[in-house]
């Protein structure tokens, strides 16, 4: 893990206590870390009063210099529930809010959300550690991922897609080899071991979405400075290549009679603004029964850091075969994910460090660029030898790298209106399947290299 001017950060992980759990009364007073003194911890002391934990959560506490940014007493005290979870929440706001703006449109309501909270915290509005944070961490994102994924039905995107889940397919291979010669032409060696990590995490997004890079980063430990930087750089990338598709894309004719009307196009907000409560409530319960039920299988077969991909099987199997009772849950989903996850990315941005994403992004956003150039090289050459429509190549290239959302707009914006809702579920698929292919091509592939 690389070191800043501004802060070392120090991975620890922590698990929330239950009722039954009692405090020791040996265990030594943690003043400066006001996030542990609400936790009960094991430990055992070793040398030089080190102390060495073994918990289920990595949150990352950082320790300043005297001489630099002083956040020993923010503004709102990390004591102060009510206040943090406001802050939280009102960052999450701002940041879907600011998807209306030119601006907020360009670099997304994710990215907004992870600078608003980084500048809060770097300058000691909010704290760089609260106990908020590790119940976002701990229950929060967990929660979103079943909520995001009710209208996974594997069967109907294999039926509704056709040759667009070729070309989909086709995409996810060409990340994989523009992962690998990115990171054999920039091994981002400074990050360490977060080197091989955040590149599985990447690779995870431009299979997937956003949501499996956050699980990959989960799952694998990254830092959170790292993947604030990872964030950064890939919002920037991404604008330059939706620019770059649609340029692509620009003498393609739209279609003479689109039909854009169907559920599934409400993917972003619409279908669940008006979300009936019994629907929503329904919604949670499942959610939560879903984290339970996996996190259960994940203990008994002591699977570290598989609690995010094991989420993600259980609600696509459900969603798979139960897809009328659990896509009914969908549009209710869409709201309350879409909330959840802005809530995190503000945790993230709360966690990091200005200076670590300064000095980590440039490194990335190279890699990254290289990655998304390899890729759409190699959807053009083995799409023109198979003879897939150039259209098909360009909106499966869009699934993959934005997700069902960008997918769903390219589409409407071309006016390719038949291929909306099939663009919107290989974008499914691809969030289904991109968390466990980048896991375990990360560890596998990338981690010996």
């Amino acid at each position: 893990m690389t070191s800043s001017p501004l802060a070392t950060a120090f991975p620890l992980s922590v698990k929330l206590p239950s009722l039954s759990q009692t405090i020791s009364q040996s265990k030594p007073q943690l003043s400066t870390c006001p996030l542990l003194k609400h936790l009960s911890l094991g430990f055992s002391s070793s040398r030089n009063n080190n102390l060495s934990y073994n918990f289920n959560r990595c949150v990352v506490l950082a320790r300043f210099n005297n001489n630099n940014l002083n956040i020993n007493s923010p503004l709102i005290s990390p004591d102060d529930d009510w206040a943090t979870w406001t802050a939280l929440f009102a960052t999450g706001a701002f940041g879907l809010w600011s998807e209306r703006t030119k601006i907020g449109r360009m670099i997304s309501a994710a990215l907004v959300s992870i600078l608003l909270g980084l500048a809060a915290s770097n300058m000691g509005i909010i704290p760089h550690e609260a106990r908020a944070y590790s119940v976002v961490m701990e229950f929060l994102l967990p929660l979103t991922i079943p909520l995001m994924l009710f209208r996974a039905d594997m069967r109907n995107v294999i039926k509704s897609t056709g040759k667009l889940l070729l070309a989909f397919l086709i995409g996810s291979v060409a990340t994989m080899i523009g992962t690998l010669v990115a990171y054999l032409i920039v091994p981002m060696r400074s990050l360490g071991q977060d080197s091989w990590k955040i590149a599985s995490a990447l690779m995870a997004s431009y299979i997937g979405g956003a949501i499996n890079y956050v699980a990959v980063s989960d799952a694998l430990a990254v830092s959170p400075s790292v993947i604030a930087a990872g964030v950064a750089a890939d919002n920037v990338i991404c604008a330059i290549y939706f620019m770059a598709l649609f340029a692509l894309g620009s003498k393609l004719p739209a279609e003479a009679s689109p039909s854009t009307k169907g559920p599934a196009n409400n993917w972003d907000s619409a279908s669940g603004d008006n979300a009936p409560v019994l629907q929503t409530a329904t919604a949670l319960a499942v959610s939560f029964a879903i984290c339970k039920g996996a996190t259960h299988v994940v203990r008994l077969l002591k699977y570290q850091g598989g609690t995010l991909p094991a989420i993600t099987a259980v609600v696509v199997i459900l969603a798979t075969l139960l897809p009328r009772q659990i896509g009914y849950l969908a549009p209710a989903g869409d709201v309350i994910s879409a909330i959840s996850i802005q809530v995190f990315f503000a945790v993230l941005g709360a966690s990091g460090s200005i200076w670590n994403v300064i000095n980590v992004a440039p490194s990335i956003f190279v890699f990254a660029f290289i990655q998304v150039t390899v890729h759409l090289i190699v959807v053009l050459g083995l799409g023109k030898l198979l003879r897939l429509d150039l259209k098909l190549l360009l909106l499966a290239s869009n699934a993959n790298i934005g997700g069902p959302t960008t997918a769903s707009g390219m589409a409407t914006a071309k006016g390719w209106g038949s291929l909306v809702v099939p663009g919107i579920l290989v974008g499914i698929f691809g969030i289904s399947i991109a968390t466990y292919i980048a896991y375990f091509f990360g560890i596998y592939v990338l981690k010996g290299m």
